[in-house]
């Protein structure tokens, strides 16, 4: 069968930037849907998106449909006719159905039949089709009108590029009629550029200063970027979703180096930062140390015989928006940071909890009840807490809400502040999200884990548990920050007491009947993604959980712990005899006794399992007050065998009732064992 090249291009006013490439990688999903649907075989697919144009490129695309072969089965023979032969309403309502005479019907089965050759189409015909229906279901959330038609999309047309090998596919898609004419740069090549054919369509635009492959312009833009910064003495900052934003705004890119006065290197560079690349999508640069330096680059959208006019142009430009930076850096260091705490006294926290000073004096205490805990400095920590949220009330953070922590890092080193208190009214945010960084000092962890925790304790104290995807306060989040913070840092912290220090601080304004154990349970569940994640069995995870320890970070080495022991071969077997003496325990009337008697050991199988336990206890009991969960498991595997004898050998259930009690006494040392690590029955 024969095939030829296909090209769409659909020209449009300047599309939205953010979504310029999912808009160009959904309209190439669209299409190849529709061809595979119509059965239209291909060679390869490939997108192209420029700032007023999304394209479509299909190499080797079929120019007819295959012949298809269709049939459906109507009624059985008995339904279809009646006692005389005469078809009933059933077959005359299949053969209409099938839209043919009942004597085109094929009778010779125990059902009726209707069988045809659907011969295929050509590609030509369908394929307008097939593009309308991908441009219809293009991610788009707000369609627009323009001039007085009906039709809809994300921006105004202006043309339409349709070639089917050197042939233009002939229909109107969204006002625009198909031919073969684009358009070039809007200011270096404004006129129609004549597409050839599909193959050359790449290199007939960029002959008129049109890169229109976005992956192309991207990595233009990043080498030279790159190049120019290494020319300054500098590396660029260059955020992924900022280098795929600028590639969507410029057809030609022409990157160029500007400078700013170093006298706004004073103010904190985050916020010079944070105003070029939100503001103005350059791309800073930073010294050898990661210190700012007085020069940005931004990507032109034209090769100027004048560059000069451009750099002085954007140049400009950004100086009032670092005017404004400077003017709230200094506004802002007139007064102690600490004051703005008085502002914070009318703002609202949550309704029911109080105001944000009220949070901030709960976090300074309970970040010092922490602080003593893990090992760090409660007078620091409290500090901290106290000044954790007055950066929400400054100039700074009300012009660039993305500063808050930072910017009280930086007015607390001006107040005099020590440096991990500093650094704490940042910290307090860590991690920002999955994966992101974590507080490098014990009084930011603790801040850090007071903050989390007074708002999961608030909040469901309130009642307002997260349900579904909706979690307004992001408490989810906030209990894995907790466990990240605990585990990774190694802070061997009791959950249950931090919750109910944190509790009693809200006195009243919460109900606090079991909510230190709803909430302790909600941050130890988050544990189990966490673990699924890692590769870790479920299994294990359950197995710890049922012990309920208080300490993370103690979860966690025992969660470690059995995931190794799962590996032994002796594991699967010592499992399933726990979960045998788990059962048998249950069964037993009475209360089992404490100590194992010796003198009613009679069968050998189970004086060698005493003499097993005992030397197990002694040589792991001080392996689990040091936590080496890991050794302790490994010394309890030997176990494996004594226990298979006993079970082999022994009747537990003895007719003898002080026998049958100290035989289930040894079991209920045995399970113990185990337990003082994890119930190591549910990994069966």
């Amino acid at each position: 069968m024969s095939a030829q090249d296909f090209l769409v291009e659909l020209g449009t006013e300047e599309l939205p930037p953010k979504a310029l490439k999912s808009l160009g990688d959904a309209f190439l999903a669209g299409i190849e849907k529709g061809l595979k649907g119509a059965g239209l075989a291909y060679a390869s697919a490939r997108v192209f998106a420029a700032p007023r144009r999304l394209a479509v490129l299909i190499e080797q695309l079929a120019t007819q449909q295959p012949d298809r072969s269709h049939s459906v089965d109507g009624p059985p023979l008995q339904a279809a006719f009646d006692a005389n032969g005469n078809p009933t309403q059933a077959a005359l309502g299949f053969a209409k159905k099938c839209g043919v005479d009942l004597e085109q019907i094929d009778k010779s089965g125990p059902k009726l039949k209707f069988s045809q050759t659907i011969p295929g189409q050509p590609a030509v015909g369908l394929l307008p089709g097939i593009v309308e229906a991908s441009l219809n279901e293009l991610p788009i959330p707000k369609r627009m009108r323009w001039a007085a038609r009906k039709e809809e999309f994300v921006r105004p047309t202006q043309w339409l590029v349709m070639l089917f090998g050197d042939q233009v596919v002939e229909c109107e898609i969204l006002a625009q009629k198909a031919g073969r004419e684009s358009r070039g740069h809007r200011f270096h090549s404004p006129g129609k550029v004549h597409i050839s054919r599909p193959s050359t369509y790449l290199e007939d635009l960029r002959g008129a200063y049109v890169l229109a492959d976005f992956a192309e312009r991207r990595e233009l833009i990043s080498g030279r970027v790159a190049e120019l910064a290494a020319a300054q003495q500098g590396s660029a900052i260059v955020p992924a979703d900022l280098l795929d934003e600028v590639t969507a705004l410029v057809e030609w890119p022409v990157p160029l180096v500007c400078s700013f006065e170093e006298r706004f290197l004073e103010v904190p560079q985050e916020a010079l930062i944070s105003t070029m690349q939100d503001n103005q999508k350059y791309f800073c640069l930073l010294d050898a140390k990661g210190k700012l330096l007085p020069r940005f680059i931004t990507v032109a959208n034209i090769e100027s015989q004048d560059p000069a006019q451009i750099v002085s142009g954007n140049e400009k430009v950004v100086r009032p928006r670092l005017t404004d930076a400077e003017f709230f850096f200094k506004q802002d260091k007139k007064q102690k940071l600490e004051s703005f705490n008085q502002r914070l006294a009318n703002v609202v926290f949550q309704a029911q909890l109080g105001s944000v000073f009220e949070k901030a004096e709960r976090v300074s205490k309970l970040a010092a009840f922490i602080a003593e805990r893990v090992g760090g400095d409660a007078e620091r920590a409290a500090r901290a807490g106290l000044l954790s949220k007055c950066d929400l009330a400054t100039e700074m953070v009300g012009e660039f809400p993305e500063m808050q922590g930072i910017a009280g890092y930086y007015y607390a080193l001006n107040d005099g502040e020590p440096e991990d208190v500093a650094l704490a009214l940042n910290e307090q945010y860590m991690p920002r999200g999955a994966g992101a960084e974590l507080p490098t000092t014990l009084t930011g962890a603790a801040v850090a884990v007071a903050d989390k925790l007074d708002t999961l304790v608030g909040i469901f104290g309130i009642g307002m548990l997260p349900t579904g995807s909706k979690d307004p306060y992001a408490l989810r989040r906030a209990a894995l920050g907790v466990l990240r913070i605990l585990i990774e840092k190694q802070l061997d912290l009791n959950l249950a007491d931090a919750l109910e220090f944190a509790a009693r601080q809200y006195a009243d304004k919460v109900k606090s009947d079991g909510l230190v154990a709803q909430v302790q349970d909600f941050v130890f569940d988050r544990l189990r993604a966490r673990y699924e994640d890692e590769g870790i069995d479920v299994a294990a995870y359950l197995s710890v959980r049922a012990l309920q320890p208080g300490s993370a970070l103690d979860f966690d080495q025992r969660v470690q712990a059995v995931q190794v022991f799962r590996q032994l071969p002796e594991a699967e077997t010592l499992a399933a005899a726990n979960k045998r003496v788990s059962n048998l325990l249950a069964k037993f009337e009475g209360e089992v006794p404490v100590n194992v008697d010796g003198s009613l050991l009679q069968e050998p199988a189970e004086k060698v399992l005493a003499q097993a336990l005992a030397a197990a206890d002694e040589a792991v009991a001080p392996l689990a007050s040091a936590r080496c969960y890991r050794e302790a498991l490994e010394r309890l595997a030997s176990l494996r065998e004594p226990v298979d004898a006993f079970f082999d050998a022994v009747l537990v259930n003895a007719e003898d009732s002080a026998v049958r009690a100290n035989r289930y006494a040894l079991l209920a040392r045995l399970r113990g064992l185990f337990l003082g690590v994890a119930d190591i029955s549910l990994l069966g």
